[in-house]
C-alpha cells in the first residue's frame, strides 16, 4: 500500500526506492514547488545557516538583556562559565546548552534570528547540528543536507500536527524544533531515512504534552531554558537512533498523537500566559525595586 503524501513514510519510501537520502528527497521536491533549482535552494540554505550563526555568536559574546528584566545575559554568563572549566560533562554539551539559550535570547531582545520552525523554538536546530557539527568535523555541504532533512521533517509536522504553540503548546515548538533537530543530526553523521523516523520518534515523545507557559506574556522565560533542554533532547534521541535503538511507533503516528494532545491542551496551556509557570507571581529582585524590569 503506497504511503500517505506528505508523511515520513511517504518520503522515507522516496528515498529508499531512489537510493538517496532524505535530503535529496526533501531538497528536489522544495525544488520543484519553488520553481527554483535545487543549487539556488541551496545558497538560500547557506544564508540563512549564517543569520543562525551571527545571533549564536552574538548572545554568546555579548550579555543580551531583554526589556522586560528577564533575560539577562545567560548564554554569555554560561559560556564564561565553560571557560573557567565549569562543564559537568564535556564541554561540548555545555557549548550545546548556550548556544541554544544564546539564540533564543538574540529573538527575545528583538535581534535577527531564523524561525525554525518558529521563533520561540530558534535556538534548538542551530545549537543542535552547528554544535555537533563542530565536535565531529562535518563541513559545510554535510549541514546543508541536515538542515534540510530537519525543514523536511518540520514540514511533516506541520501537515500531521501543529508547529503553533497557540494551537498545541510548547510541544508543537521547542518539541517540533527538537524532533527536526534530531532527524537532522541522523543525517548529518551518515544516518538511515529509517534512523531518521526514530530519532524524530523519540524527540517528539519526550516532550508529549508539554505545555506553552510564556511569563508576562513574552518568549522569555521559561523559553530560553526550553530551548537549551530541546537541543540536549535532540542530541540523545539522534544517538539513540544512530546506536540501532528503534522507536515501537513510528515518527508519523508519534506527531499525529502530539497534534490530538495539543488539541486537548485546555487554552489556559497554550500560548495564553494565563495558565503554568505564567499563572505565578514574579518574586521582587533588586532590579524590580530600582524600577527596571519593566
Amino acid at each position: 500500500m503506497a504511503e500517505a503524501p506528505g508523511t515520513l513514510a511517504f518520503y522515507r519510501a522516496a528515498a529508499l526506492a531512489r537510493q538517496v537520502s532524505l535530503a535529496q528527497v526533501f531538497l528536489d521536491e522544495e525544488a520543484e514547488h519553488s520553481g527554483k533549482r535545487p543549487e539556488a535552494l541551496e545558497a538560500l540554505m547557506v544564508e540563512r545557516m549564517n543569520v543562525m550563526r551571527q545571533a549564536q555568536a552574538r548572545g554568546l559574546a555579548k550579555p543580551q538583556n531583554s526589556r522586560s528584566g528577564l533575560i539577562r545575559g545567560g548564554a554569555h554568563q554560561m559560556n564564561a562559565w565553560i571557560a573557567q572549566g565549569g562543564s559537568l560533562l564535556a564541554p561540548a554539551f555545555s557549548r550545546l546548552v548556550a548556544s541554544a539559550m544564546s539564540v533564543a535570547e538574540v529573538n527575545a531582545c528583538m535581534g535577527r534570528i531564523v524561525a525554525s520552525p518558529t521563533a520561540g523554538a530558534c535556538g534548538v536546530l542551530p545549537a543542535a547540528l552547528f554544535t555537533v557539527a563542530a565536535e565531529k568535523g562535518a563541513g559545510e555541504d554535510a549541514l546543508v543536507r541536515a538542515f534540510f532533512t530537519a525543514g523536511g521533517v518540520g514540514l511533516v509536522i506541520e501537515k500531521l500536527a501543529s508547529l503553533s504553540g497557540a494551537e498545541g503548546g510548547c510541544q508543537a515548538e521547542v518539541g517540533s524544533a527538537s524532533a527536526m533537530a534530531a532527524g537532522g543530526l541522523v543525517e548529518l553523521m551518515g544516518g538511515t531515512p529509517d534512523q531518521v523516523d526514530h530519532a524524530v520518534a523519540f524527540a517528539m515523545a519526550n516532550v508529549m504534552g508539554l505545555i506553552c507557559d510564556p511569563v508576562k506574556g513574552l518568549v522569555e522565560i521559561p523559553c530560553v531554558k526550553r530551548n537549551a533542554m530541546g537541543a540536549a533532547n535532540a542530541v540523545a534521541c539522534a544517538e539513540m537512533a544512530l546506536a540501532g535503538l528503534e522507536s515501537v511507533f513510528t515518527a508519523d503516528a508519534v506527531i499525529e498523537t502530539m497534534g490530538r494532545v495539543g488539541r486537548r491542551i485546555p487554552e489556559e496551556y497554550r500560548e495564553t500566559a494565563r495558565g503554568g509557570l505564567a499563572a505565578l507571581p514574579l518574586p521582587e529582585c533588586d532590579s524590580c525595586r530600582n524600577g527596571h524590569c519593566g
